[in-house]
């Protein structure tokens, strides 16, 4: 398979998941709390990207979520709504096969934003 290929797929599949979520899950960041009692009030989630094995069978899609001690619920949550994701992708793209979507926790802006509070510290304290 062409590394062009996957990267399209990924941007694509990006592109999708992204539009479902704001469209079906942007319930979850509302004042009120959801049916089951989970609040997610003041959360913002974020599809950060989506990669793809070179066979196409899985991709993972990464998620951030701020505060970052509902990451774990939110991913859950995205996991357990995955076959409902799954079937609106398959209706909306004219693409066989489509990838198998799993959610995991992107770790990579968390470090991003300890080094950048590491790096400010060094900063206050050089002046």
């Amino acid at each position: 398979m062409s590394r062009n290929r996957t990267d399209k797929v990924n941007s694509l599949l990006e592109q999708e998941i992204s539009q479902i979520m704001v469209r079906d899950f942007a319930a979850l960041g509302e004042p009120r709390p959801s049916k089951d009692g989970r609040d997610f009030h003041g959360t913002i989630i974020t599809l950060t990207k989506v990669e793809t094995t070179p066979n196409l069978i899985e991709a993972k899609g990464y998620i951030s979520v701020l505060p970052e001690e509902k990451t774990d619920q939110v991913i859950k949550i995205l996991n357990g709504q995955v076959y409902d994701i799954q079937q609106q992708i398959n209706k909306k793209l004219n693409m066989r096969p489509i990838p198998r979507i799993r959610f995991v926790k992107d770790t990579q802006i968390a470090s991003a934003a300890k080094i950048e509070g590491i790096l400010a510290t060094l900063k206050k304290e050089e002046k």
